[in-house]
């Protein structure tokens, strides 16, 4: 992970605040499961390159879960537990360095030849030799092949996350034989992408038919697919279109599925035609107050930062948020494993927040809160929540200075340690709780706040123990304490999880969010006649 937040998560907010290309529809499309059916999804694209090993975006991780499969999977938005795929299931050994995986019999690539050992050993080590963006989720990570049937990844250190890494779109399978004769190889040299942005190399259930990165890309029904999965539709249309445009093209039936409404677009629609399902995102949006005195002498005083937490009307900034909003009790989102329990959530105490702050000595103090302007997050503009935090803070006596700045901008600041008060978001690179270990200290994000390791050794301990501890209830037990404990002296204030909103015509079901790759083409079908 990079900056504060995930790499393609802030590639995709960018790309959906300055975007401003609409494409005309592309035809009404058929919600028909029946023969030369065609399912249009209309989203916002953040889309580089359909290569797997070099995608790291949510456009590229849509298609790519569409066209390939992984070693494990998920079931519709449960993150808790990875399921099998290409492996029929996994096993993690008592030190949390191998986990071994049986290849399910018989899987076969899009042109009939078989899913082997060697393909995937191929697949991964291409992932982790050529450097992309994605080839930290397998840092010292070993694969190799067991027997025919058996493959087995050997970690350097303790990674009891590794069942969760692997069902990212990064990590799918491809065909060694086809992808080798297009100038694909294991390390930099690799010259595969340019054929992989034309055609499809993979055993899952559709196949790349034509795609340009700016406008639309067309898949077709692969149909040697012999996964679980049954795809109904012949051709899948996923356009590249403004969020305003996605809203009537919905209603008026020229796409299936849009995928990036707001709260607000999403309220009044009519749904005798459209269906909306809401829910939180696997984001989670949070204050970062600098432990430097260096760059601030208020931000980084422990009484001033209680202050602070105490002031915040967590329950006010919902309704900012919009419906499926909600609030996360840590900073690991309610989606993931190791969460905390809404009722351990920081609580307001305005008269605590004023009495922290007299004790603090920074009573009339003016601190600077930065934040990205020229963006919004599901729907949730950054210059609406800081606005509301400005004047939270007020109520308290805390004096903030808002200083909005453009993305880039910010997000040096931010690398650079230079933010007083910073507010971000992050998006998960993996649903696991290890993921939020950037949080602890001396940890990247607390690194960006200046709190090193040493400014807490306890909680440094116990996010160390966390790291190495496979069992899964001492794992959720450590991650939750190692969240109350960064809510009560850490620089971090969760706030909100913005909400994911899916509107679907009437006429298809089965569009289920996913954090990681959004939704599952292949499970989405024509809805049954009443």
């Amino acid at each position: 992970m990079i900056g504060p937040v995930s790499t393609r998560r802030l590639a995709a907010a960018g790309a959906a605040a300055v975007l401003a290309l609409s494409l005309a529809a592309c035809g009404s499309g058929s919600s028909n499961g029946s023969g030369g059916s065609t399912l249009v999804i209309d989203t916002t694209f953040d889309l580089k390159t359909a290569d797997p090993g070099r995608e790291y975006e949510l456009t590229g991780q849509l298609l790519a879960h569409s066209m390939y499969d992984t070693l494990l999977g998920f079931a519709d938005n449960d993150l808790t537990k990875p399921i099998g795929n290409l492996a029929t299931s996994y096993q993690l050994s008592p030190d949390a360095k191998t986990l071994t995986l049986p290849l399910a019999p018989g899987r076969v690539f899009s042109d009939g030849t078989p899913v082997t050992a060697d393909d995937v050993v191929f697949s991964l080590n291409r992932l982790i030799g050529i450097k992309g963006n994605p080839s930290f989720l397998l840092d010292g990570v070993t694969v190799s092949k067991k027997d025919p049937e058996t493959i087995v990844l050997t970690s350097a250190k303790p990674n009891p996350a590794l069942p969760y890494i692997l069902p990212a779109p990064s990590l799918s399978v491809l065909n060694t034989k086809v992808v080798t004769a297009n100038g694909g190889s294991a390390d930099q040299r690799d010259g595969a992408e340019g054929f992989l942005n034309g055609a499809s190399a993979g055993s899952g259930p559709y196949q790349l038919k034509s795609l340009d990165v700016a406008s639309q890309a067309v898949l077709t029904r692969n149909p040697r697919y012999n996964g679980p999965a049954k795809p109904p539709y012949d051709t899948i249309v996923l356009r590249n279109v403004k969020a305003a445009t996605q809203s009537l093209n919905v209603q008026k039936g020229d796409s299936q599925v849009a995928l990036d409404l707001s709260g607000d677009q999403v309220g009044g629609m009519d749904t005798s035609k459209v269906t909306v399902t809401s829910g939180a995102s696997g984001y989670s949006i949070y204050l970062m107050l600098n432990q430097s005195a260096g760059v601030s002498s208020a931000t980084s005083n422990p009484r001033f930062v209680s202050a602070v937490k105490k002031a915040i009307n967590y329950a006010d900034l919902l309704s900012v948020a919009g419906r499926g909003a909600v609030r996360p009790a840590g900073i690991i989102p309610s989606v993931i494993g190791g969460a905390l329990p809404p009722n351990q959530a920081i609580k307001q105490d305005l008269e605590g927040a004023k009495a922290d702050l007299a004790a603090s000595g920074a009573a009339g103090q003016r601190a600077t809160l930065s934040y990205p302007s020229d963006y919004t997050l599901n729907g949730l503009s950054f210059q609406t929540l800081a606005e509301k935090l400005q004047s939270q803070l007020a109520a308290a006596g805390i004096t903030v200075d808002l200083a909005p700045g453009p993305v880039a901008t910010e997000l040096d600041n931010y690398r650079n340690g230079k933010e007083q008060i910073g507010l971000w978001y992050w998006g998960p690179d993996f649903p696991d709780p290890s993921n939020y270990l950037a949080f602890a200290p001396g940890g990247l994000i607390s690194k960006r706040a200046n709190w090193p390791a040493t400014a807490a050794p306890d909680i440094d301990k116990l996010a160390n123990q966390a790291a190495t501890t496979s069992d899964p209830a001492q794992r959720t037990a450590l991650y939750q304490q190692l969240q109350r404990d960064l809510n009560a002296g850490g620089p971090f204030i969760p706030l909100i999880q913005p909400p994911t909103n899916i509107v679907t015509a009437n006429s298809v079901t089965g569009a289920v969010y996913n954090p990681i790759w959004s939704v599952d083409v292949s499970a989405i079908s024509a809805a049954s006649a009443n």
